[in-house]
């Protein structure tokens, strides 16, 4: 009775992991998304560096420049985000 129980229940963990598996297309989806997002934030921290040097005094406030090239690379930031999660909403919805 054990053995039967154990092949059963095998057989449906064969059948769950089966129904996880990623299309190749999704795989591709998600691999897409997530270079979209590295993309974004290396573009994004390049302009924060470049922001830095905007301002060479040492107060603790901003220039003008330097905060506006930070928004800059928060909106890049969002941007390549809701792409990235774009992409992995059309992988999720893929059909079985």
């Amino acid at each position: 009775m054990k053995k039967i129980i154990t092949i059963a229940a095998l057989g449906a963990s064969a059948l769950a992991l089966a129904a996880c598996a990623e299309s190749k297309q999704e795989e591709q989806l998600e691999a897409q998304a997530e270079d979209v997002r590295e993309a974004g934030e290396q573009t994004a921290d390049q302009m924060e560096d470049t922001a830095d040097t905007l301002d060479q005094t040492v107060d603790g406030v901003d220039s003008n420049a330097e905060q506006n090239l930070e928004n800059k690379a928060d909106a890049v930031r969002d941007s390549t985000e809701a792409k990235a999660d774009a992409l992995e909403e059309k992988a999720d919805n893929l059909p079985q």
